[in-house]
């Protein structure tokens, strides 16, 4: 996709709990996940590609059951690692909780907030072994930072009724290429950017934020240039408004046609 074409560009994956510097610390020890700002409500990390994860405070947050439709994950994250099994051991030394599901080449897994995460095992597309990223994640531009069970951030994966619908409104959005899309879901990538995933869940229970019974769990901050501009762009696109922004506010709150929030910030 063409820059021209695009609106903003991920700025940072958010992730709600009541434990927030916790949740921090959960993600620094598994991930490599470095801290660079910490606010009274807030702490954001740098992935070792240098991505952005941030954590926020949620006094009141309502864990999902995942896989209970009725208190969903809403948005969940994928994790690599060349081994899967050592990167589960690790994960799970550092507070991590086996889930249900998962498959030969990845296993689900909840924070110690509750928010279910995948764990793929990155193999080589020409060996076959599990010694490089493939279709999960690009290895990390530096290798500081990185665990001894080499796990890394490959992406950020959103819960629709529609997945590929909801694909088809992130792409210009992000200005991220459409990489496969089928009857499951979609897949948007980009040069230096988390893959972002969208999986078709035909019961979806939409967040209401900021009603604290329909949580939204995590949230996309998406960078643009300009916020009037930018509101005028996502509504277009079909997006809806969230609170009015307060004067002089640098993020306003959209939902998506998912009724995932998001934030534009500056």
């Amino acid at each position: 996709m063409h820059d021209e074409a695009k609106i903003g560009t991920l700025s940072e994956i958010v992730i709600d709990a009541a434990d927030f510097t916790g949740l921090a610390d959960f993600y620094a020890r598994i991930a490599g996940f470095r801290t660079v700002l910490v606010e009274h409500d807030w702490v954001s990390m740098a992935t070792p590609q240098g991505w952005r994860v941030a954590i926020q405070s949620a006094p009141d947050h309502l864990p999902p059951r995942w896989p209970d439709s009725a208190c969903p994950q809403q948005l969940h994250l994928d994790l690599s690692a060349p081994d899967l099994s050592a990167a589960v051991a690790a994960a799970e030394r550092a507070g991590a909780t086996r889930l249900p599901g998962g498959g030969e080449s990845h296993v689900v897994l909840a924070d110690p907030a509750g928010h279910p995460f995948c764990l793929v095992e990155r193999r080589d597309p020409q060996t076959g072994h599990g010694d490089a990223p493939a279709d999960h994640g690009d290895p990390p531009g530096d290798q500081a930072g990185v665990t001894e069970a080499g796990i890394t951030l490959a992406g950020v994966c959103l819960d629709a009724a529609d997945g590929a619908a909801l694909a088809a409104f992130y792409a210009p959005l992000l200005g991220m290429e459409l990489t496969w899309s089928g009857p499951q879901g979609a897949m948007l990538a980009a040069a230096g950017q988390p893959k972002v995933t969208f999986q078709t869940i035909a019961d979806h229970v939409p967040p209401r934020w900021p009603d604290p019974a329909y949580p939204q769990q995590l949230h996309l901050d998406i960078q643009v240039a300009d916020l009037a501009t930018g509101e005028r762009q996502v509504l277009e696109l079909g997006a809806t408004r969230r609170p009015d922004p307060e004067v002089g506010s640098d993020f306003w709150v959209f939902a998506d046609p998912a009724g995932h929030p998001f934030c534009l910030v500056r």
